[in-house]
């Protein structure tokens, strides 16, 4: 018995010394704010007291377009759409509750609601009446939620790649390497929902981790920059953000039920990567036929992060259904860019 006791001890000792060893401490957050903060970001307070991070750009009289990231991520992933964008539309993106500099929620509340919540909070904040609400991964599914309780305010819905859609729907078509939730093909999400194990993730988190999570999301391996790496990396260990990922994974997996998807009569762009391996492309399918006004654009080739990997494409489609649905700032906007008219795929 006394050999198990002692075997037990060394055990302790050699995890307590790993722990030390490995783990990753925050960063700092005066530093990130310099790094990832600067002009043309802008640090508002909403009216329940808390501050977010955000950049509002383009004319202030033109179409409003607001971004939502997705998990894990920040305002930086939209930044080749805002660059095509932002001379022609008021285009808007933050940091989410739990990610990037916003950081983490002082409610401590990261169940989907509250990130419904908080996309009228900002637009209450920035004074905005209607808008374009476009989302990739997670924010896709807060999208789709904010249209389900507030369609009014819309005028037009994005889904690229989003989160949200049952899984039970899934054909011969998913990816390989998908699973039955959005952890598929990433080992940080895998990680994070595995009880015991995702406690360390709020210490131990080498870099070589997630550029593995990020290289396993994309299918345009290009886009798996060293600087890329880093701001994932970096921001992810700003802190309070780790353990706000820990709390945002331990909430059970929220779908939607056709239904009530099938209510929002939004005009809504439903965008995928055919090689998502996160959330198989069949789920595409399942929006494109619930929503009633929706069209489907796809990228061969491309994986879950379609406005990173194929930035012109996907900008290119987005102008010219906009274009389509008279939320551009002219007709002539569409053109100059060179997008596009969109042909129904329902």
């Amino acid at each position: 018995m006394k050999w198990f006791w002692r075997g037990l001890a060394l055990l302790i000792v050699a995890i307590a010394v790993a722990f030390f060893v490995l783990r990753v401490p925050d960063t700092d957050p005066e530093a990130m704010r310099a790094k990832y903060g600067g002009p043309p970001s802008q640090f508002a307070e909403l009216a329940d007291g808390s501050t977010v991070h955000l950049r509002d750009e383009g004319p202030r009289d033109a179409p409003v377009i607001v971004l939502l990231h997705g998990s894990n991520a920040d305002l930086h992933t939209w930044q080749a759409w805002v660059e095509n964008l932002r001379a022609d539309y008021r285009v808007i993106r933050y940091d989410q509750r739990g990610h990037g500099l916003t950081g983490p929620a002082a409610d401590g509340n990261y169940r989907r609601e509250a990130f419904i919540a908080d996309v009228d909070l900002v637009a209450d904040a920035l004074g905005l009446e209607r808008f374009v609400l476009g989302g990739n991964s997670m924010g896709g599914a807060i999208a789709m939620g904010y249209a389900m309780a507030h369609s009014e305010r819309l005028e037009g819905l994005v889904l690229v790649d989003a989160s949200g859609v049952p899984m039970d729907h899934r054909s011969e078509d998913a990816s390989a390497g998908a699973s039955d939730d959005d952890a598929g093909g990433n080992i940080l999400f895998t990680l994070a929902r595995l009880p015991g194990i995702n406690a360390l993730v709020a210490s131990i988190t080498p870099r070589s981790l997630i550029e593995r999570s990020l290289s396993q999301s994309v299918s345009n391996q290009a886009v798996v920059t060293p600087e890329a790496v880093d701001r994932y990396w970096e921001l992810l260990r700003y802190p309070g953000n780790r353990t706000a990922t820990l709390d945002r994974f331990a909430i059970p997996r929220e779908e939607y039920a056709r239904e009530n998807v099938a209510r929002v009569t939004v005009p809504t762009l439903v965008m995928w990567g055919e090689e998502d391996a996160l959330i198989p492309f069949s789920a595409a399918g399942w929006y494109r036929d619930a929503l009633p006004n929706a069209q489907l654009v796809h990228y061969p080739g491309i994986g879950h992060l379609p406005m990173e990997e194929a930035p012109e494409r996907s900008v290119a489609d987005l102008r010219g259904w906009l274009a389509d649905r008279s939320l551009a700032v002219t007709a002539q906007s569409a053109v100059d860019s060179g997008a596009p008219a969109l042909a129904g795929t329902r």
